[in-house]
């Protein structure tokens, strides 16, 4: 045993996965100096490449530990092992990253400060103790700072800022854990803060960090330049100042994200569960949808006539300097006006938020790619995403086979893109909705900065069928790639198998609230025989007049008036409906013209229209000041089920035509009676559930398909993604839903980018 033991083996091994900027190197140094292996290490665009000279027996036990102990924040997909002849190495040693033609690395988000880099930052005796850029290899900036790869300092934002011999000599000692850290650096040698008035006047104090407490204490809007962006921020317990950046940030009504500095903070004023707790903690610090407390402590205004409030905890050393002991909550929002990127440059912060922002709180470390933060919340005890931006990208969705190179341009609203490069899809951070030049711009340079450090020359690119999207526009420009349009709810689902690994056919219930149809009409409330390459349409919500188009989403009446005159005709205006009530009868007059004369009402099939409807019926919302916000309403009232449904129906032809008017009628019965709207909203809910369970079941006899896949922005909407799950659970469907990439629009790439390749597979 003795001497098989001396006989010296020798291995090279390349790994793929996130190992760089994750102190892979250090461990694989001290894992081979431990077991006293020969040979080296070294970071290439592949990954990482490492040689090993020893014993078989240690090196079979060295391969153990890379797989089974890697460094945190590390995610190790594949080791490719060659036998080598011994070249004789003495030691074990770390050496210079190097380029290799082919670049399949793969990158790190931006996580949050780690446990040991809090303390030293609290710690009165350590040299970094305040030091709002505190980081080691095991937290900090990774995306947002990176320019190219191997992920080395010199192709960072650090590139600027040359090490002290302190930071120097932590970086090149391998078993400091500041090891190869790129963004390392300290007061002495490192970015630094500054605070500004909105007239770009420094602000001259020996402490930029407590006087923007102060100022936030006084009721000021601070810009406070972050990780991915800036944050529009205000002390989330003063009325005033929550007040005063909406009416500022023309952000009239739609939830403002906040920050505590702990969980016990949050508890004093939202209720949290456990999985709830762990998703705030997590090291990608999302915001996470909780559940208010009764004695809620926060102004009003920071999340009104809603039960929920976003909630994240402190991620960056910056925001716990701010953070500590000083606020139960901060407001932290974006750093734009509302539609508008975030800001990330100094200067065009100090530019587009003067007349928002009373001070800025800045650094001198650029950002290269804004990252807005990720939105999630648990339902059914699992994460769902809302938007999936910062923490998470560009880590991959690993599909189940691999794909040509692809560019997926996504939807118009909550835009990502995707790119593919073998199993994995690359979904872009949130880019926003698509409707001005700023944002524009801002999708072109996602594209090209995504097709850089990800090596990516796409083949294919693949985009909506809607003709006037810019994103579909900018896939048109592309003429050297072969171009492939998807329709919208297609993409939803197939989004949803391609997550869940599923490529035969399945029951598809895209729900949303507009998609373009292959039949040039307004989709939405659809139940589709999905394939990966093609779909039928099998079912859909019968066509209803939007009147005014755009206008009717932003007027959730108008859609109410066209269910109602849809069902009575232009007797509805006699219904004891008290909503109708409340509008003149020029409009009402103007409403049922449009309609009956077809001028500007496109049809549509909608289930978000639908709910929008039935919300303005109730009065609980007639005009939305953002997208979505009617439906959301209609859901919070809801109270839980007692039985009772409504009648529904369908057509025999094919596909099934859902007829929405039973509904309508059985809702309408209910409020002339005087039901509350908690209680309609609760049987309104139950109704679709059973109906669409049940219209799945008509379909699984048809067809012999068990599996369902739920997908489209109806299922943000926790009562319908919850009870739709369980009833077809409990009726033996198989039910596929989102986990890793949003339903709404923000995973519609995914999808895209699978139907593409599938339909080029099958030759077009």
């Amino acid at each position: 045993m003795q001497a098989e033991r001396s006989v010296t083996e020798a291995r090279r091994l390349s790994v793929k996965g996130i190992v760089q900027g994750v102190g892979f190197r250090p461990f694989v140094y001290q894992l081979a100096t431990t077991l006293k292996l020969k040979g080296q290490v070294a970071n290439t665009s592949n990954g990482v490449t490492i040689f090993l000279e020893g014993p078989l027996h240690d090196i079979e036990s060295f391969l153990q530990a890379l797989n089974t102990q890697p460094p945190p924040l590390a995610h190790v997909t594949q080791v490719d092992v060659a036998h080598l002849a011994p070249k004789g190495y003495d030691s074990f040693t770390i050496r210079q990253s190097r380029e290799d033609t082919q670049r399949l690395t793969l990158i790190s988000p931006d996580v949050s400060i780690c446990n040991d880099c809090k303390k030293e930052l609290f710690d009165p005796d350590d040299r970094r103790c305040g030091y709002p850029f505190i980081n080691c290899t095991n937290c900090g900036p990774r995306y947002t700072i990176i320019d190219d790869i191997p992920y080395d300092r010199p192709k960072t934002s650090m590139r600027h800022f040359r090490m002290c011999p302190e930071c120097q000599t932590e970086y090149d000692d391998p078993f400091n854990r500041r090891f190869h850290a790129q963004p390392n650096a300290c007061p002495v040698c490192g970015p630094r803060v500054a605070l500004y008035d909105r007239e770009k006047k420094k602000i001259e104090t020996k402490n930029a960090i407590e006087t923007t407490i102060s100022h936030l204490k006084a009721g000021h809007v601070v810009a406070v330049k972050g990780l991915g962006g800036f944050h529009l921020v205000v002390d989330a317990e003063n009325p005033a100042a929550v007040e005063t950046l909406r009416r500022r940030k023309h952000r009239e009504e739609k939830p403002l994200a906040v920050m505590s500095g702990d969980i016990e903070s949050i508890r004093q004023f939202a209720v949290l569960g456990q999985e709830n707790e762990v998703l705030l903690q997590s090291r990608q610090r999302p915001i996470v949808l909780l559940e208010k407390k009764k004695d809620y402590a926060l102004a009003g205004g920071v999340s009104p006539k809603n039960c929920t409030v976003g909630v994240m905890l402190p991620y960056t050393p910056l925001h716990y300097l701010l953070m500590k002991n000083h606020f139960t909550a901060l407001v932290m929002t974006s750093g734009n006006l509302s539609e508008d990127p975030i800001a990330i440059d100094n200067e065009d912060a100090f530019d587009r938020l003067q007349d928002i922002a009373d001070y800025f709180l800045v650094h001198d470390r650029d950002i290269y790619l804004r990252s807005d933060d990720s939105v999630l919340r648990i339902v059914d005890n699992k994460q769902r995403f809302l938007r999936r931006s910062r923490g998470y990208v560009p880590v991959p969705v690993f599909l189940k086979t691999r794909l040509k190179p692809i560019l997926a341009c996504g939807a118009e609203l909550k835009n990502t893109v995707c790119l593919t490069r073998e199993s994995h899809a690359f979904l872009s951070q949130h880019i926003g909705d698509l409707e001005n030049l700023a944002t524009y711009a801002f999708f072109e340079m996602t594209i090209a900065h995504l097709k850089r450090i990800l090596s990516i020359e796409p083949e294919i690119i693949a985009h909506d069928m809607h003709p006037n999207y810019l994103s579909t526009q900018y896939a048109k420009e592309q003429s050297q790639m072969v171009q492939i349009d998807v329709q919208h709810h297609h993409a939803h689902i197939v989004s949803c198998m391609a997550e869940n690994h599923v490529e035969a056919p399945v029951i598809g219930l895209a729900f949303d609230g507009t998609g373009y149809g292959s039949d040039g009409r307004l989709w939405g409330g659809e139940v589709l025989i999905a394939r990966l390459d093609r779909f039928e349409r099998a079912a859909h919500l019968a066509y209803t007049p939007m009147p005014g188009g755009a206008a009717a989403i932003k007027e959730p009446w108008r859609m109410a008036v066209s269910y109602l005159y849809g069902v009575y005709g232009k007797d509805f205006v006699n219904r004891r409906l008290p909503f109708l009530d409340r509008l003149n009868d020029s409009s009402l007059k103007i409403m049922v013209e449009m309609i009956e004369k077809d001028i500007n009402s496109p049809r549509t099939s909608s289930l978000g229209r639908f709910f929008d409807g039935i919300a303005a019926m109730l009065g609980i919302r007639s005009h939305v000041a953002f997208e979505g916000q009617a439906a959301m309403e209609l859901e919070m009232a809801a109270e839980t089920w007692t039985g009772d449904l409504y009648e529904y129906a369908w057509s025999s032809e094919e596909p099934v035509l859902v007829d929405p008017h039973p509904i309508i009628t059985g809702v309408v019965r209910d409020i002339e009676k005087g039901v509350p709207s908690s209680m309609v909203s609760g049987k309104f809910h139950a109704t679709l559930m059973a109906m669409f369970t049940d219209l799945c079941q008509v379909i699984r006899k048809k067809t012999g398909l068990s599996r369902v896949a739920l997908s489209g922005g109806c299922f943000q909407n926790a009562i319908l993604l919850s009870g739709l799950s369980k009833r077809l659970g409990e009726r033996g469907f198989h039910v596929l839903t989102h986990e890793k990439v949003p339903a709404n629009d923000g995973g519609i790439a995914l999808g895209q980018a699978v139907i593409a390749d599938a339909i080029v597979r099958r030759g077009g």
